[in-house]
This record gives C-alpha cells, sequence and structure tokens, in this order.
C-alpha cells in the first residue's frame, strides 16, 4: 500500500529586493525534499497567488520561502490562515514584529534583552545629522526599519558617511533605525520548537577582508564569509547566547524556529534582530546549525513541517 504523499505548496520569488535569494533557497528546498513522501507545487505570489488559493483545499502543507516584505512581514501568513493552510514558522503578528525593527527592540527591552541605544527618524520629519551625532556618537549604524538581508545598512564613521547613509536608508523606508556600533564578534542563535524551544549549535559569522560587515554580498557569495559552528566561545558564554536566542524568539511570539543575531564585545551581548525565515540556501546558517547538530538538509526541513503540521 504506497504512503500517502503530503501536498507541499512552496511559496518563493515574491516582490522584496531579496527575491533571488528566495529563488535560491526554494531551489535547494525542492532539491532536498523526498519525493516519495511529498508532492511540491511552487507559487510565485506576484503572479501565482489566485492559483494558489484555488489550489488550498488540495494542499496539506505551505513552506513560506520568501524572504523580506510581502512574505516575511504576515502578509503571506495572514493569506495562508485564511486559507486554513498550515505554514512553517511564525504567525502574522510575530512575522510583522520581527520585520519592524522597530517594534522588536521595543519588545527586546520590555523583556529585558540587551540592545544598543539608537534613534528611530521619520523621512517627513526634519533630520539634525548634528543631534544624531551628539546622542549617539560616532561610528553608527544606519539601516531601514523593515528590510532584510541587510539591505540599505551602512556603517557610518563620519558625518558625511551619515549623510548619505539616511539617504540611502530612507530610500527604502519611510522610518530609518541610527544605533550605536557594537564592534565585536557576531554570534547568531538558530533554534526551533513548538512548545519546547531548542537552540542548535551556535555560529560565529567572520566576514572576509573584503566586506566591513555581515553585508548581501558577504551573507550570500560563497566563501565571502567564514562561518564557524560550534562558535569557539566559552561555555558561560555559549549559555548565556543560547538563553538570549529562546527569550528573543518568545519575546516576539515566534513559533517553528528562528533565528537571533548578537554582537558579543568585551564579555557582553548584545541583541541585533531576530529572522522569521532564515535563509536556506547552501551559504546559509540555520542549514549549517542543523548539520552541525546532526541533520541532513531533507531531516531539517522534514523537521520543519512536522512542527507546522504539530500546530494545526
Amino acid at each position: 500500500m504506497s504512503q500517502h504523499k503530503l501536498k507541499v505548496a512552496l511559496i518563493c520569488g515574491g516582490r522584496s529586493g531579496e527575491r533571488e535569494i528566495s529563488l535560491k533557497s526554494a531551489g535547494q528546498v525542492a532539491g532536498a525534499l523526498d519525493p516519495d513522501r511529498y508532492e511540491v507545487f511552487r507559487f510565485d505570489p506576484p503572479a501565482d497567488l489566485e492559483p494558489l488559493i484555488q489550489a488550498a483545499p488540495n494542499l496539506d502543507v505551505a513552506l513560506i520561502i520568501l524572504h523580506g516584505r510581502w512574505g516575511e512581514d504576515g502578509t503571506v501568513q495572514g493569506l495562508l490562515e485564511l486559507l486554513d493552510l498550515p505554514y512553517q514558522g511564525s504567525g502574522v503578528l510575530s512575522s510583522a514584529l520581527c520585520m519592524d525593527k522597530r517594534a522588536s527592540k521595543e519588545l527586546y527591552r520590555f523583556h529585558g534583552l540587551p540592545v544598543a541605544p539608537d534613534m528611530v527618524l521619520d523621512r517627513k520629519n526634519e533630520i539634525d545629522p548634528d543631534e544624531v551625532i551628539e546622542r549617539l556618537g560616532l561610528p553608527v549604524v544606519v539601516k531601514p526599519a523593515s528590510d532584510g538581508s541587510s539591505l540599505g545598512l551602512t556603517i557610518c564613521r563620519g558625518p558625511q558617511d551619515l549623510a548619505s547613509g539616511l539617504a540611502r536608508a530612507f530610500a527604502l523606508d519611510r522610518f530609518v533605525i541610527v544605533e550605536e556600533y557594537i564592534e565585536g564578534r557576531e554570534i547568531t542563535v538558530p533554534v526551533w520548537g513548538n512548545d519546547r524551544i531548542e537552540a542548535l549549535p551556535l555560529i560565529e559569522i567572520r566576514p572576509g577582508r573584503d566586506y566591513e560587515f555581515y553585508d548581501y554580498d558577504a551573507k550570500y557569495i560563497p566563501g565571502a564569509t567564514e562561518e564557524i559552528c560550534p562558535a569557539p566561545i566559552d561555555d558561560d558564554l555559549a549559555r548565556q547566547a543560547r538563553e538570549i536566542g529562546i527569550k528573543a524568539h518568545q519575546a516576539l511570539y515566534c513559533r517553528g524556529y528562528s533565528r537571533t543575531d548578537l554582537m558579543l564585545r568585551n564579555g557582553r551581548f548584545y541583541v541585533l534582530e531576530t529572522n522569521t525565515i532564515p535563509g536556506m540556501t547552501e551559504t546559509s546558517l540555520f542549514p549549517l546549525a542543523a548539520k552541525v547538530a546532526g541533520y541532513s538538509f531533507g531531516q531539517m526541513m522534514d523537521r520543519l513541517i512536522e512542527l507546522a503540521l504539530e500546530r494545526s
């Protein structure tokens, strides 16, 4: 008697600046799903929303492999809720909170998680760069409030850098966050689970000499960054990082899985952001941590699908 294959909606592409990464991730995911267990149907939201709606009653689960706006921000999650189609990862509220760095930083602070001092600037208000420098000093990090993959992010070391960095970020978003630059080691904490949250092995991220920070190219060009897993930090710091990653996941109402990025300076961690749909390319961090924990790429996807169906 043949086993019933799960019908999987693989939702990828989208309209954000991370479209190409989404398509690349989806190719990796599709190749890893066991054809004896899954029947995969691809949907690209700009063209395929109506076909997805029509197919939904005959689908078992969705994998949202979208990054950035119109995918990682709760919009597609809301559609799937209306369609009563289970999906991996966080729900509407959590996805929106994690995508908006203003909201997530407020919740980090409320829950006692350490973050860098910052200011939120509105493009519609007058911007005084001197006031920014007076309050935060230099260097500072400038980034759009609602974008991923370090799009529009600049490290500004002087007043001229700040002016150009603000212009670059405001081109992508009405709201921009300027925060104190934390120079140190970048550690990322992948976690997964529904009721019981488990931290996977930590990863230290070391961008190559050609990259000032872990920017878009450093993330996605193979060999551009050294990713060390498990991260070479002492046991006490590793325990602290895992606790922060799990607490951030819970503070932002995440479910299924997430990855929280931290900076380590002088023995103290600072939370950068929490990603609700971590990348799934061959250079991505979450699959690396799962691999070190003993999961193949296919087994990792099996687990994410199990977590999605468990909630439904």
